[in-house]
């Protein structure tokens, strides 16, 4: 029986004693602070905590996380399937029904010590190995969620009236990697979040302060923008986070371009469910009307009711569109996992300094 208590990990900051947890978003807007993960798929968990304290990244204690041996990690879709993929999407594209979509894969390996296995002792890793802006933990074993992320994508900062969104697209091991392709990806999902927050922000709101700034990760750049609006005054408290997840979610840069459309070709394409891959992750404090949530990517997540036993799963992407090579779009996916995965199967030495 997996019985390690509920907590939640976000920004300094540490949350223990569960109090509630719920689907219902409109709790977001009540009183506390919550944990929340949204899978990609539209379920919502949201958790209330009791205890909220500073608590930096957990320590790394040698033999704490016993990951996946390399060898054992498998993909939802192999290369071959995944660049008949983006061939398929740019097929999509020439006869005019989406601009960009994003073909993801889900990676999973078998967990060899499940009762053991905590994601707060892989955040730990990541933190050391891969640091990031939105890392964090998640851990709910009764709720089915076990979720550690390293995630560098922001996609909703709430801080009173004014939402701010960071979407990431173009991806390249250097600066000198990214093409004219990626620049032009991230103007259109720019144009995607800037009309998914128009939805509920107040008329002439909603601004790009950064467009197409080059951000350094570990092992990797990207393109990133701000979009940037202030949700409309009223009284009656008519514009939350229901109101805002319902016009933004999934997040843009992980769907496409028009978004409906995209969304029926990633389900016709994809062969698994992204679960928290592509959804969001984060917390909210209710009662000072802040909240942080992270594109749920760079993220892993422990699937106890996995046939053959409980897995550890991580999803990896990348954005197609006409410029698109179906060769690299599989590097650039490659590329987002090997060094994680490394990690989390224990072969990557931890490296030091920050996430920004």
């Amino acid at each position: 029986m997996h019985d390690l208590p509920p907590m939640a990990r976000f920004g300094g900051l540490l949350a223990t004693d569960l109090r509630d947890v719920t689907s219902d978003p409109a709790a977001l807007d009540s009183t506390g602070w919550w944990a929340v993960v949204a899978d990609f798929e539209g379920r919502l968990t949201c958790a209330r905590f009791g205890d909220v304290r500073p608590g930096p990244a957990p320590a790394v204690v040698p033999g704490r996380w016993r990951g996946p041996a390399p060898h054992t990690w498998t993909s939802s879709l192999d290369r071959a399937a995944y660049t008949a993929g983006v061939r398929r999407i740019r097929e999509h594209i020439a006869a005019g029904e989406v601009y960009q979509a994003n073909l993801c894969r889900v990676m999973s390996a078998p967990l060899p010590e499940p009762a053991a296995a905590d994601v707060d002792a892989l955040t730990a890793l990541l933190a050391h190995g891969n640091p990031a802006p939105y890392a964090g933990t998640v851990r709910l074993p009764a709720h089915g969620v076990e979720v550690a992320t390293a995630s560098p994508e922001l996609y909703l900062r709430r801080t009173g009236r004014t939402v701010t969104s960071g979407p990431i697209k173009g991806t390249g091991r250097t600066a000198e990697d990214l093409l004219e392709k990626d620049h032009a990806e991230n103007v259109m999902i720019v144009d995607l979040v800037r009309n998914d927050l128009g939805r509920v922000c107040a008329t002439g709101s909603v601004t790009v302060p950064e467009l197409c700034a080059i951000e350094a990760h570990p092992g990797l750049v990207h393109l990133v923008s701000t979009v940037r609006g202030e949700l409309p005054a009223d009284p009656g408290g008519g514009t939350g986070w229901a109101e805002l997840l319902a016009a933004t979610f999934p997040p843009g840069s992980v769907t496409g371009a028009p978004k409906a459309s995209a969304l029926r070709i990633i389900e016709a394409l994809e062969t698994a469910p992204r679960g928290p891959y592509c959804g969001g992750i984060g917390w909210v404090d209710a009662d000072r009307g802040t909240g942080e949530l992270a594109v749920g990517i760079r993220t892993f997540w422990i699937d106890r009711q996995a046939t053959g036993g409980p897995a550890l799963r991580f999803g990896t992407g990348a954005g197609i569109t006409w410029g698109s090579d179906p060769e690299r779009e599989w590097a650039e996916t490659e590329l987002k996992a090997a060094r994680l995965l490394a990690i989390a199967s224990g072969t990557h030495q931890p490296l030091g300094g920050t996430p920004r």
